[in-house]
């Protein structure tokens, strides 16, 4: 596995030796995953410092849901949610706290609260200013693959060849991002694992995540409780299943452990704790 070292403002993360794993805040009434149990300022406050605890390298903090279908929120809206809650936490946690928008208001704004990343899961294509306030904050980057936006990506999700256009759709991404001022050494990238994919899509990206070490950047997979992993764990006949039962935490790890062993530095979960022990385990044995 390729090793990487971010180092900006008071943070460093080596990326490589040991997986670095980012715990997801939803600060949402509408989260597929949790269904708006941290949707008040409290319980995300509460909820990233037991993630730091358990050992989250980084705390990922969201204002609008982007389950499939989900309704869009308005600026003002997504800063209300967050910002007293990464406030809270940069003044008190040692781990970088990213804020999770495609906002670039919202990304300044944050940044201004004490975000240290920035996660934009469209890749610069919603709001193509986040690229500069990343740049003139000095923060790193994350760029995500989706195919069309939260509201119309899983209508019909169709590819001749899924990870030669993924590559190539974040490939562009960075090209933007550093035409536009960021420094390349920042830049993180993400498949979108359930963004935009059927579920063999999915798959086929995390069996194949080693064609995205061409682009030279670290490399974030998130598949924490989603869609095609409660798919393969359901009941024969049932519809669905509850994202945050035993099944499908058991299923996300596998997902993760996977995404690791093909060369993910850094994994996007919801359950830190549980998986915490099995990295442990894992980046051990693939560093003996």
């Amino acid at each position: 596995m390729k090793r990487y070292t971010l180092s900006w403002l008071k943070h460093t993360l080596i990326l490589g030796p040991r997986t670095t794993v980012m715990g997801i805040v939803n600060v949402t009434p509408d989260s597929f995953s949790d269904g708006g149990r941290f949707d008040t300022t409290e319980a995300a406050i509460t909820q990233g410092k037991l993630l730091a605890d358990a050992g989250a390298g980084i705390i990922d903090i969201g204002g609008e849901s982007t389950r499939p279908f989900a309704p869009a929120v308005s600026a003002e809206e997504e800063m209300a949610r967050v910002l007293p809650v990464i406030e809270h936490l940069a003044s008190r946690l040692d781990v970088p706290i990213s804020i999770d928008t495609t906002k670039a208001e919202v990304a300044r704004r944050a940044a201004e609260a004490g975000a240290a990343m920035i996660n934009d899961i469209s890749a610069l294509t919603m709001d193509p200013e986040i690229a500069q306030v990343a740049a003139s904050h000095q923060l790193p980057l994350i760029l995500m693959h989706m195919k069309g936006t939260p509201r119309t990506m899983q209508l019909d999700p169709t590819y001749d060849d899924v990870v030669a256009e993924v590559r190539t759709y974040l490939s562009d991404a960075i090209d933007r991002a550093v035409s536009a001022g960021m420094p390349r050494e920042r830049v993180i990238i993400d498949p979108g694992i359930g963004f935009g994919k059927t579920g063999r899509h999915n798959m086929v990206l995390i069996r194949q995540l080693k064609a995205l070490d061409e682009l030279d950047v670290p490399i974030l997979v998130g598949p924490s409780r989603k869609r095609f992993i409660r798919d393969l764990v359901k009941p024969p006949g049932q519809e669905d299943i509850a994202a945050d039962c035993a099944e499908v935490e058991n299923g996300t790890l596998a997902a993760v452990a996977a995404a690791i062993l093909n060369g993910a530095h850094i994994v996007r979960v919801h359950d830190v704790a549980r998986t915490m022990a099995m990295v442990k385990v894992l980046d051990a044995i693939r560093t003996a």
